[in-house]
C-alpha cells in the first residue's frame, strides 16, 4: 500500500477537483497515475454515491502498439451499462507500447494498474474485492496472459480478482500463432525468439490458481479465434479452474464497441460477473 500512497494523493485531489461528465450522474477522473511514465495513467468512471460497489477494469487494444483508454468503443457503453446502469466503477487502464517495452512489460504495467486500483478503491466508494478484469483484442491478451500466471500480477502487489474477460483475443496461444503464417504486425509486437513467446503465452504460462475466465470470440474472423478460446478453455479446465466460451457474430471491433448494449451479449455477459460476484448490489 505504501508504494501507492503518492498516487492515491494525486487521486484524492482529482476526486475533489474533477468536473462532472456530460452526463451529471457520472463522474470521471482522468489520468490519474499508476507509474512513473506518462503512459501509465487510468480514468476512473463514479456513479454517485457509491459504497462496495464492484469495479471493472478494462484494458483497452491497438496490436500492442497504440490505442486509447478514452476511446469511445472503449468505454461509452460500458459506462452507460454498467457505472451509470448499474452502479459500478469502471477504470479504463493505459499502458506503454511496443517498441519503447515489449509485451511482457505491458502485462506488468497492467498488473501494477490493478494493484493501484485496488490500493485505491476505497477512496473511490469501491470494494477491492470485487473486481473483475476486461480487455479487448491485444487487452484481451493481456488479460488472459495475467489471469493464466497469476504470479506475474503478484509481483507488481496486485491481489487476486474475481474473474477475467478477454474480448476476442487470438495471441491466446501465442507461440503457435507464431509459428504458422500470420501478419507482419505480430513479428513487430513477438519478436523471433521462440522462448519470449512462450512467456507471453496464455496458453504456455497456464499455472493453476487462474481465475474464472470468459472468452469472447468473433466467428466472423479468419484468423480463429474461437478456436484459439476452445483449446485455451480447455487447458484451463484441465488445470481444475473455470473458462467459458462465447462466440458471437459480431466483428472484431463490434466486440467491442457493442457491448453494453441490451441484448443477449451484454446479458451473457453480465451473467458471467454475476456468476463471480455473488455479493447482493
Amino acid at each position: 500500500m505504501k508504494r501507492f500512497l503518492p498516487y492515491c494523493i494525486a487521486w484524492l485531489l482529482a476526486l475533489a477537483l474533477a468536473p462532472a461528465l456530460a452526463q451529471p450522474d457520472v463522474r470521471r477522473l482522468a489520468d490519474l497515475p499508476d507509474g512513473p511514465d506518462a503512459a501509465q495513467r487510468m480514468d476512473v468512471y463514479l456513479p454517485p454515491n457509491a459504497h462496495g460497489a464492484p469495479v471493472l477494469v478494462m484494458v483497452h487494444g491497438g496490436a500492442w502498439m497504440f490505442g486509447k483508454k478514452d476511446a469511445a468503443s472503449v468505454v461509452d457503453l460500458k459506462v452507460d451499462h454498467w457505472v451509470r446502469a448499474q452502479g459500478y466503477i469502471l477504470v479504463s487502464v493505459a499502458y506503454r507500447f511496443v517498441p519503447q517495452v515489449d509485451v511482457m512489460q505491458q502485462a506488468q504495467d497492467v498488473a501494477r494498474a490493478v494493484a493501484a486500483v485496488q490500493a485505491g478503491a476505497a477512496s473511490w466508494g469501491g470494494d477491492a474485492g470485487r473486481l473483475v478484469l476486461m480487455g479487448h483484442s491485444a487487452g484481451a491478451h493481456l488479460v488472459a496472459l495475467l489471469s493464466a500466471s497469476p504470479g506475474i500480477a503478484r509481483q507488481q502487489g496486485a491481489q487476486p480478482w474475481l474473474g477475467a474477460i478477454a474480448l476476442d483475443s487470438a495471441a491466446l496461444d501465442t507461440a503457435a500463432l507464431m509459428q504458422r503464417r500470420h501478419l507482419p504486425f505480430y513479428d513487430r509486437v513477438f519478436g523471433s525468439d521462440p522462448a519470449f513467446w512462450r512467456s507471453v503465452s496464455p496458453t504456455d504460462a497456464l499455472a493453476p490458481g487462474a481465475p474464472p475466465m470468459l472468452l469472447v470470440c468473433s466467428t466472423q474472423r479468419r484468423d480463429g479465434s474461437c478456436t484459439q478460446a476452445a483449446q485455451f478453455a480447455a487447458r484451463v479446465t484441465a488445470t481444475g479452474g473455470r473458462a467459458q466460451v462465447l462466440p458471437e457474430d459480431l466483428s472484431h471491433a463490434q466486440i467491442n464497441a457493442e457491448l453494453g448494449l441490451p441484448g443477449a451479449y451484454t446479458s451473457a455477459v453480465d451473467a458471467f460477473i454475476a456468476s463471480v460476484d455473488r455479493r447482493p448490489r
